[in-house]
């Protein structure tokens, strides 16, 4: 070691005299070039010796990249996912067979020289004029892991990798100045310990803990003889070397290994024989790495995790300071994912929806009065492998998120929305219109948040079936899903009264821009997301009070510090009456309305169906008062030209698609396997009035959805008499963006 003045480090002369001898002495020895003394001298000259003494605290404490831990809300592990996979372990929790492996090897003399071993240069240099080239390089285990450190920090980036690693004068004399400064700083024990967790061993395992796991499916400490040497002997080349591909190479490379162990007095000769005679006995563990190995299906939740980190800015300001922390892991993520909840959803998303069918199944599920996502199934898998029906495509959530363009148009499970507006209004649940099954109503009589009218022709709709007309309340207009009756129940209330209230209980487009303010926003012509309208119907769980969704709990780095994460932010939306109100309308939906087929029988529950023209997408949106679901089944894939009439999916044939027939059993499926029959809220009773009601006497009572509702048909009994519906007259959006799969 350097001698020290009393004041601690060295005098500028010392400095000089020390710097100049070191490189005078080591030059280029990985090129076998002695470094002329004149060009030691000229880089002295220009200042290269100034700072010498200063180093970056990265090199003595380098930020390593890990592996990240995503749990679910019982703390099981859903993924671990990487960019690099290392976990850092302590000295003492690596096992002694490798730490003496590792510096028989590789620097033998280790403990003996400082940041450079002089006689090892010389020997190397030696070495490399008698064999007229580079046979033999020189560098220490501290200069190998000062030069670790380089290419760690250059991470993925190809240029900064090569200026890294570059063999040039430049690079080896920053790389001896720090190394000397790291010996004084850290000791041998801390950079031995460091050379082991940074160090990479192949198979995309860093640092000796991945690789222990990789190789012989244990931990570091736990290492047997023949095993550390085996490991030891990689690092000078992991692909040449690489057992899993080439056993003779690596045994050969690790009987060098021991036979050196032995050559240092590190075990006696006996020892390394036996080991040498023991075959290679690897119990390999493949990577796990990405959302990929997602449990449970839950590969698009822990996707949206990853986006919420990306994208967030409480992670951080600018996005290569969120993707930096992302990448570099060590987090142990906890998050609101029910794995009750998740394999319920997923079950109910596979089972009634095949990965191979022309369209797709989403569900989503949000716990009311937090905004906690539970759940996330999809029919098709996640992953990249389109051959199997894979797709990283989340259809439960915006395009921002990894979602589709827009989303998708929500059809009649809008219509509570208007219906909540009004009652805020002062408008009773007793009020009642008279309508025939078609309707035209001025574009005018809709105006616009700045007062504008929406425009200066007739808006023209009809309900689903010829003999829905007459007299409908509130309470009637919603279990039956009758467009006339919330087309003139908007105009009674305002389409920007609409509108707010719609932006009140969280309901977002899909592209995320601002809501269209047109009067067919009430039958569902815009387009949202699963989880933005499973939020929507929480907020009526939750008697009025939105609370935005959130999938992380908490988070904590590589040191076991906390890492604070955005909270849910909950606002009221609406008077409890009003909500409650909406509850026990809803319910009628799932008792002897559009819903019947969806409705639970053990618990109070509520709900909408909805679809949209032509059948493009069809939901079943409900709750109870603890859990909200959200489904959706459409065509995820390209334009959305898939119309659901005479189809297969799932292994049954279906006429036409309802929310009430598909996705309402779906719905089923989801919230029973979800919640438990020791919870069993009730919703808050309210009495709602009731308007005169008079439907047409030749009404036949099996009607299906409205093309923006729900129905009570069996798959496969058409009772619509092939009505078709004019274009853009539901969910059209005047010609707007019908969503679809052209998302990432």
């Amino acid at each position: 070691m350097p001698k020290k003045r009393s004041g601690g480090g060295l005098t500028t002369t010392q400095q000089a005299a020390k710097f100049l001898g070191v490189a005078a002495l080591s030059g280029v020895v990985l090129a076998g070039i002695a470094l002329p003394a004149a060009g030691a001298l000229g880089l002295a000259a220009k200042g290269t010796v100034e700072g010498f003494d200063e180093i970056p605290s990265n090199l003595k404490t380098p930020p390593l990249s890990q592996r990240t831990t995503i749990l679910d809300n019982e703390g099981g592990a859903i993924a671990t996912v990487y960019s690099r996979d290392r976990t850092v372990v302590p000295l003492k929790d690596i096992s002694p067979y490798m730490q003496d492996a590792i510096i028989a090897i590789e620097d033998s003399r280790f403990y003996e020289h400082g940041a450079v071993d002089l006689k090892g240069i010389l020997r190397a240099m030696n070495r490399n004029v008698q064999a007229g080239g580079a046979a033999q390089g020189a560098s220490t285990l501290t200069q190998q892991y000062v030069k670790n450190v380089f290419v760690e920090e250059a991470g993925d980036d190809p240029d900064k990798v090569a200026e890294a690693t570059q063999q040039t004068l430049g690079r080896k004399v920053r790389e001896l100045k720090y190394a000397i400064q790291v010996e004084e700083e850290l000791g041998k024990k801390k950079i031995l310990e460091n050379y082991l967790n940074i160090t990479f061993f192949g198979q995309q395992a860093y640092g000796i803990e991945a690789a222990s796991q990789r190789y012989f499916s244990k931990h570091a400490k736990d290492l047997k003889l023949e095993e550390a040497a085996l490991l030891a002997g990689l690092v000078q080349s992991p692909s040449r070397y690489d057992p899993v591909n080439d056993t003779e190479e690596a045994t050969k490379r690790r009987n060098t290994v021991l036979q050196r162990m032995a050559a240092v007095g590190d075990i006696s000769q006996s020892e390394a024989d036996k080991a040498i005679a023991a075959p290679i006995d690897l119990k390999v563990k493949k990577p796990q790495n990405g959302c990929i190995t997602a449990v449970s299906g839950s590969g698009f939740f822990c996707d949206y995790v990853r986006k919420t980190i990306l994208t967030d800015p409480a992670f951080g300001k600018t996005e290569e300071e969120r993707s930096k922390l992302w990448n570099l892991g060590g987090l142990t993520i906890k998050t609101t994912l029910s794995p009750r909840a998740q394999e319920a959803a997923n079950e109910a998303a596979t089972s009634k929806v095949y990965k191979d069918d022309k369209v797709a199944a989403s569900v989503v599920q949000v716990q009311p009065g937090t905004g906690k996502i539970l759940s996330m199934g999809q029919s098709r898998p996640y992953g990249l492998d389109q051959k199997q029906h894979e797709t990283v495509l989340n259809l439960a959530v915006s395009n921002k998120m990894g979602g589709s363009t827009y989303g998708f148009q929500v059809g009649s499970t809008f219509k509570p929305i208007t219906a909540a507006a009004a009652l805020e209004k002062g408008i009773t649940p007793a009020t009642s219109f008279s309508t025939g099954w078609k309707l035209s109503v001025p574009k005018s009589s809709y105006r616009d948040c700045s007062g504008a009218p929406t425009g200066s022709d007739n808006w023209d709709l009809q309900n689903e079936l010829e003999s829905e007309k007459g007299s409908w309340d509130m309470t009637s207009a919603l279990g039956k899903s009758i467009n006339t009756y919330f087309a003139l129940l908007e105009q009674k209330t305002g389409l920007c009264e609409t509108v707010e209230m719609a932006k009140k209980v969280g309901y977002e487009r899909g592209d995320g821009k601002e809501i269209e303010e047109n009067a067919s926003i009430t039958l569902g012509g815009e387009v949202s997301t699963p989880l933005s309208m499973a939020s929507v119907y929480a907020t009526f769980a939750n008697r009025g009070t939105y609370c935005s969704p959130i999938a992380i709990e908490s988070i904590t780095d590589a040191n076991d510090k906390a890492i604070e994460v955005p909270k849910s932010t909950c606002s009221r939306a609406m008077s409890e009456p009003t909500a409650d109100s909406i509850s026990q309308m809803l319910k009628g939906v799932v008792e002897d309305g559009t819903g019947t087929l969806a409705g639970l029988t053990d618990r109070d529950n509520a709900g909408k169906t909805g679809t949209t023209n032509d059948r493009l997408d069809a939901w079943f949106v409900g709750y109870t008062p603890n859990l909200s679901t959200a489904v959706w089944v459409g065509d995820d894939i390209g334009e959305k030209t898939t119309k659901m009439y005479n189809i297969n999916i799932g292994g049954q044939y279906y006429e036409k698609v309802c929310g009430g027939c598909l996705p309402g059993p779906i719905w089923k499926t989801a919230m029973t396997g979800a919640l438990t029959a020791s919870e069993t809220p009730s919703f808050h009773p309210i009495a709602v009035p009731r308007g005169k009601e008079k439907a047409d006497p030749e009404k036949d009572g099996s009607r299906d959805e409205d093309n923006g509702g729900g129905n009570n048909d069996k798959p496969g009994n058409d009772t619509t008499g092939g009505i078709t519906l004019p274009p853009g007259m539901i969910g059209g959006n005047d010609g707007g963006p019908r969503g679809g799969g052209n998302g990432p």
